[in-house]
């Protein structure tokens, strides 16, 4: 409609990824590498420069019964298999024609240039390039049944790396993510590897598509990272929070994204309703606390913290089961973990408390868990948080070489599907209060349509997505008066000024 909108708001959040919002409010950003001596990291260039990671450009392709002939387009790239050095392509000369059917994330290329104004010369290259390789690999003859295969779709839009890094109140750095150092404003984690690129990509063959250097522990992500250093009321999540090009390396990948996005997001709804500015909260213990609680509750992962919800009236109960295993007994369902992230790769040691922290019931259904207190409890919600196989790698994919490997399209089977909560009728009976059947979900939440005033209640697992026992990895009931939020009706406060940073 060519409308111009002008948007006021306590808080912002720029999620654009190229940091569009941010930069034209003058939020203080920086782009490019930093040279090793800025921050004292190892991994880092031994001079700066304004290189970053490329783009790429994706594509699918289907093995046919006949031959499908391909003729490439005059602007494509010659690619010989020399250029393909260095393991970028999974075939040899000689190899079968296979796992073709996703295209190939090495397929990179513009780190050299601006990848924000350059954008569509990045575009239209890469889309040589991925054309050229494909013609190598049809017309080339080197892969024995390479003419049975056919482009099914080619992106043209670049997946872009790397950009704008915003400058927030703290700069992630190499250390913060070898050395998993502990941050008390800790809104996410990382674990992912500092995966470095060659700027210019398939034209460095003589480089390795990527560098991975393994990351011993998770690490944490404060929110000092995502709160900008000069604009008090702009938070950022994704690809463009404040970190070096090395520490960049690892937390740029989409599932850290979405965990930084979360807390950020979290954060940003406390501040916005207390009348915090995002630049005041990390001088507020209070309020960070309470935005960590909330993220536990909403099934986030933050290293070494334990539930300590004081609207969680299940802590108060005594637990037991009609069954247990040995180490996964009933009283884990209040642990206050909902991850087991000991071991190689997992939590730092001396920030994680080892075990299973889950029910798990002999294997026998139905199986039931229960929850008693000393004294009757009023409440409204229950929060159960399942078992959905995360020691299993289940990653969205289109390649059917990947997702044949995985429990993929379909409920993960350790997953309760059908089960129903029952409280006590004060008569040595009991009372239904709700059943979900054909479950698939981790996190499954019970809002009543009145409070309920009971000393006993639990939850019967009728059946599961496919293994023979009970598992239930958490289960909260709640009385929302007794957070604290709960008593405060004064909304936004007045030191958080409503005023649009664009």
């Amino acid at each position: 409609t060519e409308e111009r909108f002008e948007i006021a708001a306590a808080v912002f959040v720029d999620c654009t990824g190229d940091g569009r919002l941010g930069a034209e409010a003058g939020a203080d950003f920086r782009r490019g590498r930093e040279g090793r001596g800025e921050f004292g990291e190892s991994l880092a260039q031994p001079e700066p420069d304004k290189h970053s990671l490329g783009s790429s450009l994706l594509f699918q392709a289907r093995r046919h019964e006949f031959p499908m002939p391909f003729v490439p387009p005059k602007w494509a790239r010659k690619i010989t298999a020399g250029d393909l050095a260095n393991g970028r392509l999974h075939l040899r000369p000689g190899d079968a024609a296979e796992g073709l059917d996703y295209g190939f994330w090495w397929l990179e290329w513009g780190g050299h240039l601006d990848t924000i104004a350059d954008n569509e010369t990045i575009r239209d290259e890469v889309a040589a390039i991925l054309f050229g390789v494909w013609d190598h690999i049809k017309n080339s003859g080197l892969y024995p049944g390479a003419e049975f295969w056919a482009l099914e779709w080619f992106g043209f839009l670049p997946g872009k790396r790397e950009s704008r890094r915003f400058l927030g109140q703290t700069i992630l750095t190499e250390q913060d993510v070898m050395e998993s150092r502990s941050h008390p404003d800790a809104i996410a984690y990382g674990g992912w590897y500092v995966d470095t690129h060659p700027p210019k990509g398939v034209d460095s063959p003589q480089e390795p598509p990527c560098v991975q250097h393994w990351v011993p522990d998770l690490y944490d992500i404060p929110l000092r990272c995502c709160v900008s250093r000069n604009l008090s009321n702009l938070m950022f999540a994704g690809r463009n929070i404040s970190a070096t090009h090395i520490a960049f390396a690892s937390t740029r990948v989409m599932a850290t994204c979405a965990a930084v996005g979360q807390g950020v997001g979290i954060a940003a709804a406390h501040g916005a309703r207390y009348g915090i500015e995002p630049g005041k909260l990390r001088g507020n213990p209070t309020a960070i606390s309470a935005i960590q609680q909330k993220i536990l509750r909403e099934d986030g992962y933050l290293i070494g913290m334990a539930n300590a919800d004081p609207s969680d009236l299940a802590r108060e109960a005594t637990v037991s089961a009609s069954s247990e295993l040995p180490g996964s007994p009933a009283a884990n369902v209040l642990s206050g973990f909902t991850r087991s992230v000991h071991g190689k790769g997992g939590a730092p040691t001396a920030r994680v408390v080892p075990g299973t922290h889950r029910w798990i019931s002999k294997p026998s259904l139905p199986a039931w868990l229960q929850l008693d207190w000393k004294d009757p409890v009023t409440f409204s919600e229950i929060r159960l948080v399942f078992d959905t196989g995360l020691h299993r790698e289940l990653t969205l994919s289109m390649s059917e070489r990947v997702t044949s490997q995985m429990c993929w399209g379909r409920p993960q089977p350790e997953t309760v599907r059908d089960y129903r909560i029952e409280v006590s009728d004060g008569d040595g009976g009991w009372h239904p209060v709700t059943r979900a059947l054909g479950n698939h979900r981790r996190l499954a939440i019970h809002r009543l349509a009145e409070p309920l005033t009971t000393n006993r209640l639990r939850v019967v697992v009728e059946k599961t997505n496919g293994v023979p026992e009970a598992r239930i990895i958490e289960v909260r009931v709640e009385n929302p008066t007794h957070r604290p939020e709960a008593h405060d009706s004064s909304g936004a406060h007045a030191g958080c000024r409503a005023g649009a940073v664009v």
